[in-house]
């Protein structure tokens, strides 16, 4: 599913009037998500999931075929946790 098909469903979901309602909601969803996470705070939605900032740790490895190593830095990365309500609805959809 594309972003203007995901626009309309959202319309539809929402009972939105236009597309552009319904683009401007997810836009300030995505955004607030954003910013929470840059301030490392977690965002739960009961029964939907928490998305979360974590530390995800540098690795160091060598590039196959070649003695070429490389390092990676520690950074943080966003996590997303399935609730029990959407992993219910997403086995039911089988």
């Amino acid at each position: 599913m594309n972003k203007s098909e995901f626009v309309e469903l959202v319309q539809a979901s929402g009972e939105y009037n236009t597309k552009v309602e319904a683009e401007k909601a997810i836009k300030a969803f995505t955004e607030a998500v954003a910013v929470a996470l840059a301030k490392k705070e977690d965002v739960s939605l009961v029964g939907f999931g928490s998305f979360n900032a974590a530390l995800q740790k540098g690795k160091s490895g060598k590039v196959p075929g070649t003695d070429k190593t490389y390092t990676t830095e520690d950074k943080m990365v966003p996590k997303f946790k399935a609730g029990k309500g959407l992993k219910d609805r997403v086995a039911e959809g089988k």
